[in-house]
Order: C-alpha cells, then structure tokens, then sequence
C-alpha cells in the first residue's frame, strides 16, 4: 500500500471519524441496510475525495491520477499498536518458558546470612559521654611529606616557566 500523501490526509480523517463517531451518525449508518445511505461516506478533500468505509471503519484516500481514480488505505496507528502489542506479549511468553526451563540455583545454605555488613566501620567515638565524632589529625610526619610534595611541585612550576621564558626571549 501507499502511504497517504500528506500528514493533513491524516488528520482529515481522523477529524471525520471522530466527528462521524460522536454524532452518532456511524452507528446509524452501521445499522442502515446498503440500499438506503450506501457502504461508503466521501468527503471532499483538497487532494481528491476522503471515502470512509461504514461497515468496517477503514478510511481511504482517493485521487485521480493519469489511469484513473485510485484509493489507498490511510495507515491506522491502531493496527500497527496492536501489532506491536501482540510481539512484545509474545516475546514475554518466550522468556518467561526459559526462565522456567533455565537451570535453577542450588546449594542452598541452612544457616542465614549475617544481617550486618563486614564492611561497615564500628560506631563513631563518643567523647565523654557527648555524642561528637572524632577526626583524627594528621600527624607531623603526613603534614611534612605534604610540604615537601608542594615545595618540589612549586619548584617544577617555576623552572617550567624560566625556561619557556628564556625559549621565547632567544627566539624573538
């Protein structure tokens, strides 16, 4: 099939079943024998002639072109929903039977995991019966090894920049 020419097709139909749904008007014409109102409702559009199926719902496009009239079925988002339902429904079922038929866990321990974590620290410090949390400082030797780390980090910048400086200088 061919897709509908323009996104306006689109939404003239949808606009004449929601208008043919809410007056009532596709009801009656459901119930109403072939002889009396006919199968098919058109609506002028600017691209030719906009024909609604009574019986099934379906909506079509039609427009003359150089053999003829031809119609072509308005693509219905509700069909291509419900087709993508139904393979996601079957997808669910496909897993669900290999989980079921996948190995199951063995070996199952008698005695209960702890209920705390190894990991986790023991309580904080309580300083004389005040609840305050105890940072421990860091001792002369981790300050002077920071010191030094700094001093020699500071020297590398400065002799860094002497030397870009003496490179430019003797080039200019």
């Amino acid at each position: 099939m061919r897709p509908a020419k323009s996104s306006t097709t689109s939404w003239c139909a949808l606009a004449i079943v929601a208008v043919a749904t809410a007056s009532g008007g596709l009801v009656a014409a459901q119930s109403a024998p072939d002889g009396e109102n006919g199968r098919y409702s058109m609506t002028p559009i600017p691209e030719g002639v906009l024909r609604l199926d009574t019986r099934t719902g379906t909506v079509s496009t039609c427009s003359r072109n150089g053999a003829g009239w031809a119609c072509y079925a308005v693509p219905d988002e509700r069909s291509a929903l419900d087709a993508e339902i139904g393979r996601l429904q079957a997808e669910v079922e496909t897993l669900k039977g290999r989980l079921a038929a996948g190995p199951t866990v063995s070996g199952k321990i008698d005695e209960a995991l702890p209920k705390s974590d190894s990991l986790k620290k023991g309580e904080p410090k309580v300083a004389e019966g005040d609840r305050k949390l105890e940072i421990p400082l860091p001792s002369d030797q981790d300050l002077d090894r920071a010191m030094s780390f700094l001093e020699k980090a500071w020297r590398r910048l400065i002799d860094m920049a002497n030397r870009v400086q003496k490179d430019v200088s003797g080039k200019i």
